[in-house]
């Protein structure tokens, strides 16, 4: 049997065709390509440098990006190490073989080398192919340091490329000339390339220059990155002149974190918790605001898993040089980088909050009034930081008149109190109205007043709290009975609460599903509770405000049967008996936050009732 041995045949112009417009969705990267490749040359001549002296540019280093407005070109020019012949076969001629990639693999033996290298960006070696995405042609002239002879390589991305030696004079270095596709003419705008430069080269650390005719250059970026010098050695003033102008905030900081993480994973962040909350903090997308950064090269505004969404109102920087990334540096890849890096930080800025509540709890209120209900987003979605978060959150003591802790809450429960007793309500008025309230102020219990939407939601995820239940006064069975043995309820005939609670039931069995006597009312003659396995009307109004379609179920009202006017009813006529009735339970309904369930028959039982006085 004979064996036929080929090798594979590809049109080279497809394939790279499928790279550019497959690895990059947004063409405006290009220029960051472009200018990261820049920066690395620039800085491996530096590191280069260190051992041999004498290849080290005698002037400042910078990049130049000339721009002709009339010949529609770009033309991007380093100061760095530049190219051979074989270099140009080799790095530019490949696709995906990267220079920085190689360079790396052939210093990373030496320990020393380790922060040096940290300056480099590409590593993939498709970088410089996105410049087809915006030019139908691009010519390379590059002279090598330390070699006379310069060359110019030339490519259209389809048919292949030259490479020409030239003994002309040039400067040590490289320059990248685009010749735009009609398509890419807005891209010989020095507006735009200034823009795309700020953006996302604003801080490497070599100054990038903009020029076009006739004009002098200008420079583009900062050249800084804040983050990268220690914070010792920055002022509160830079802090907040970073937090405003780069971050756009408009507001002074309430939290400034910047920390320099060494170890399985390198980064850097520099976080800012606000004082006042953002116009889009409740937008639907909830989108961060903490950008990542390779080495200063911006990278993205929102990658998922950096920064948990219940955190969106953190602004800032994370600067990693350890992240896996997709060739394109568009995308983060799902890695398990990420997750480290996100439960780091995560944990960072818990750590911080909790400092400055203990420190100054006026000071957090402020605070948690603006970004609270974004917080407790977290205890709902978050399981492994939900009992830090719990921490954290503040409650309205109804007992106290004010916002305390979990904790506090459960400190200054009773000996035999074992569960957390909570309302919720639409507002914090409604709540300290409510007849459910009665029992437990009789009894000298504390109950917390919920009025935000999502408590309802995280109180039943949650379920408990550092062993204690939560419980909802307004849903779940409870018995006050053994919590304060010093203070006595007012108890009645249970033969006569039984007939009065069946008279009601049989007047509006139609309303409810069960009318049954309490003695968790004071001075309130009804209110209304969940039936078996049912919402509160709190919790139902949130679920009908998300789908019109949901239907609530019957609640049991429950009545005092020491109250005058529910002792009366007996004695009153059919008609009255119904009347009345009606009337008590859309007065619970009410009190609830609710309308009146029918709000003519209401009326016409007002009527009946006044008539009858």
């Amino acid at each position: 049997m004979t064996v036929q041995t080929h090798k594979f045949e590809a049109d080279t112009g497809k394939i790279l065709n499928i790279v550019i417009n497959s690895l990059y969705s947004d063409r405006d990267i290009f220029l960051r390509e472009l200018l990261s490749n820049a920066s690395d040359a620039i800085h491996k001549r530096k590191f280069l440098g260190q051992t041999k002296p004498q290849i080290l540019n005698d002037g400042a280093d910078e990049i130049c990006v000339h721009i002709d407005k009339k010949k529609k070109t770009i033309e991007i020019a380093d100061t760095g190490i530049g190219l051979s012949s074989d270099d140009l076969t080799e790095t530019l001629g490949t696709i995906a073989r990267s220079g920085t990639s190689s360079f790396l693999d052939s210093v990373s033996e030496n320990a020393d080398n380790k922060d040096a290298t940290k300056t480099l960006i590409g590593k993939f070696g498709v970088g410089f192919y996105s410049a087809f995405m915006v030019a139908e042609k691009v010519v390379v002239t590059t002279r090598k340091v330390g070699e006379e002879e310069a060359n110019i390589w030339e490519s259209d991305g389809q048919t292949g490329y030259t490479i020409t030696a030239s003994n002309n004079a040039y400067a040590t270095g490289t320059s990248i000339k685009l010749f735009l596709r009609k398509d890419a003419k807005e891209y010989a705008d020095p507006a735009k390339i200034k823009m795309l430069i700020k953006k996302y080269s604003d801080h490497i650390l070599v100054p990038i220059f903009v020029s076009e005719k006739d004009a002098d250059k200008e420079q583009a970026n900062s050249a800084q990155a804040l983050w990268t010098k220690s914070p010792s050695e920055i002022s509160t003033e830079e802090y907040l002149e970073f937090y405003k102008s780069s971050l756009g905030a408009f507001d002074e900081p309430f939290i400034t974190l910047h920390n320099k993480t060494e170890g399985s994973i390198d980064f850097t962040n520099l976080l800012f918790v606000p004082k006042t909350a953002p116009f889009d903090l409740f937008e639907p997308e909830r989108k961060t605001k903490v950008g990542l950064y390779i080495n200063r090269v911006f990278i993205s505004q929102n990658v998922d898993g950096v920064i948990p969404t219940w955190l969106r109102f953190v602004k800032g920087i994370l600067d990693t040089t350890g992240l896996d990334l997709n060739v394109s540096r568009e995308m983060v890849q799902n890695s398990p980088v990420i997750k480290k890096i996100g439960k780091s930080v995560t944990k960072k800025v818990l750590s911080e909050l909790k400092k400055k509540l203990k420190k100054d709890e006026t000071e957090y209120d402020a605070f948690w009034e603006q970004f609270g209900k974004v917080l407790k987003e977290g205890l709902y979605e978050d399981f492994e930081n939900r009992e830090k978060i719990a921490e954290l959150t503040r409650v309205y003591s109804l007992k106290q008149d004010r916002f305390i802790n979990l904790d506090n809450y459960i400190e200054e429960m009773g000996e035999k109190q074992d569960q957390i007793y909570y309302l919720a309500a639409d507002t914090l008025k409604q709540a300290k109205s409510s007849p459910h309230l009665e029992g437990f102020q009789a009894k000298g219990v504390d109950v917390l007043l919920m009025t935000d939407p999502i408590d309802a939601f995280w109180m039943s995820q949650m379920v408990s709290f550092k062993e204690k239940a939560f419980l909802s006064i307004s849903r779940e069975k409870y018995d006050l009975s053994d919590l304060n043995d010093e203070v006595e309820v007012e108890k009645s005939n249970s033969e006569e609460t039984n007939t009065v609670a069946a008279l009601i039931k049989n007047c509006i069995s139609d309303l409810v599903e069960d009318v049954k006597p309490t003695t968790a009312l004071v001075g309130s003659p009804v209110r209304l509770v969940a039936g078996e396995g049912g919402l509160d009307f709190n919790l139902e109004r949130i679920l009908k405000a998300q789908n019109p379609e949901f239907e609530g179920g019957k609640k049991v009202l429950e009545v005092n049967c020491n109250h005058d006017l529910v002792k009366k009813i007996p004695t009153l006529s059919a008609e009255l008996q119904k009347s009345v009735s009606r009337i008590l339970f859309e007065q619970a309904r009410v009190l609830d936050g609710e309308m009146p369930s029918d709000p003519q028959q209401f009326s016409k039982d007002l009527i009946v009732l006044g008539n009858a006085l």
